[in-house]
């Protein structure tokens, strides 16, 4: 008798804790499954970037997205309109893996993404990526009693991996922090974590107003998305509180344009302010397959001149240990804005982004292409890396 493929409810679960597995080995964050006319394509995203694994047969799809709404506690029968839960498995037997799952339908059938929520891998401070003279800065600024901290970049920048690492040089023992977020990507046993849900009214804004009753001396709000969470969070800052979120701005002078922008008193965002940081990811370039080459045109960062034609840089190739992409790992590239009286009379003047450029120049602040040429220079990754960020 011929071996038939088993796409019973057990195989499906074999096939699950398959793709888990081999998505956590690889380091991924998330799991793409896409119905496709002639097979269930698998995707994950590795170092930020989509990288296609072996599709599986089509016959997989309704029980495999099955097994996701079972155990993510969704509605099994509902196809029409997408659903999202989260679940645990145990793929490899001894590691428990937290994942959150969003169906959405479409032409096929239903694409099914899977979020790994891998708590064991906080970034220390030390490793985000901040020379040492900004992490001094930064640490100092943690630790106050009170201020406004933003961290801001486009979605997958790493926003809250830094504030989670922010918290972690806190002494838990003797300071109440609380966090909002949506939902609670990492959870870190000696806080109390707070997570939204707005059908039940439980918004950032009314979770924030609670918060304030409940004595904390740190407040983490996973994201400024609205006028009043703004204006509540700032306000916490000027009572007495460290408040510490996040914005989907591109730069520190966005950011701050886009506070007061907002309609929150500029008044308020100057006292209440205590440092800006924009932020992105680079994926460092493979050490086992990069080759050596020159650039073919110059680089500028706007008016300077970052390398000229000639330059030697390092490019990926791809090889069997970085799985073909020819990169393996990130590392953090952060432009750090202060506030002082001089940051201050610009926010109170409603004063325009050029302003806040003149002032970072004079200051000799590295902007982000910068940086990540210094990362270029030294061999951590490409221009390609460069170009793609900044």
């Amino acid at each position: 008798m011929p071996n038939v493929p088993d796409y019973s409810e057990q195989g499906a679960v074999l096939m699950l804790d398959e793709l888990v597995r081999r998505a956590v080995s690889r380091g991924a964050s998330d799991i793409h499954l896409e119905p496709k006319h002639d097979r269930l394509q698998v995707r994950l995203r590795i170092d930020g970037a989509m990288v296609e694994e072996q599709s599986v047969a089509l016959e997989w799809s309704p029980q495999v997205v099955s097994r996701v709404k079972v155990l993510a506690k969704m509605d099994i029968a509902e196809r029409r309109v997408p659903q999202d839960g989260t679940l645990a498995l145990v793929p490899d037997g001894q590691r428990r893996v937290h994942l959150r799952a969003s169906t959405f339908p479409c032409a096929q059938g239903e694409k099914v993404v899977l979020r790994l929520l891998l708590g064991g891998q906080l970034i220390p401070f030390e490793k985000l990526g901040m020379d040492p003279e900004m992490q001094v800065k930064v640490a100092e600024i943690v630790r106050r009693p009170q201020g406004f901290l933003v961290t801001s970049g486009p979605t997958g920048a790493g926003k809250t991996s830094t504030l989670y690492s922010f918290l972690k040089l806190l002494d838990t023992t003797k300071v109440n922090v609380v966090t909002l977020e949506d939902p609670v990507e990492v959870e870190i046993p000696a806080i109390t974590q707070g997570q939204t849900h707005v059908k039940a009214g439980f918004t950032f804004a009314n979770g924030l107003r609670a918060i304030l009753r409940q004595d904390p001396d740190v407040i983490l709000v996973g994201e400024m998305r609205d006028t009043e969470t703004a204006q509540i969070a700032l306000q916490a800052a000027l009572t007495g509180h460290m408040v510490m979120s996040t914005l989907h701005t591109a730069s520190t002078v966005e950011t701050i344009v886009r506070l007061v922008d907002l309609g929150i008193e500029p008044w308020i965002v100057a006292n209440a302010l205590s440092a800006v940081l924009a932020q992105r990811l680079l994926r460092n370039v493979c050490q086992f397959c990069q080759e050596a080459v020159r650039l073919d045109v110059d680089l500028w960062d706007e008016d300077e001149l970052l390398a000229p034609k000639g330059t030697k840089v390092v490019r990926p190739r791809g090889c069997a240990k970085c799985h073909g992409t020819g990169y393996r790992g990130r590392t953090g590239i952060f432009e750090v804005l202060v506030n002082d009286d001089e940051v201050g009379e610009l926010v109170k003047s409603k004063a325009s982004p050029r302003d806040y450029r003149t002032l970072l120049d004079k200051r000799k602040v590295p902007r982000l292409r910068k940086l990540a040429f210094q990362r270029v220079r030294e061999g951590i990754t490409t221009i390609d890396e460069l170009l793609r960020v900044t």
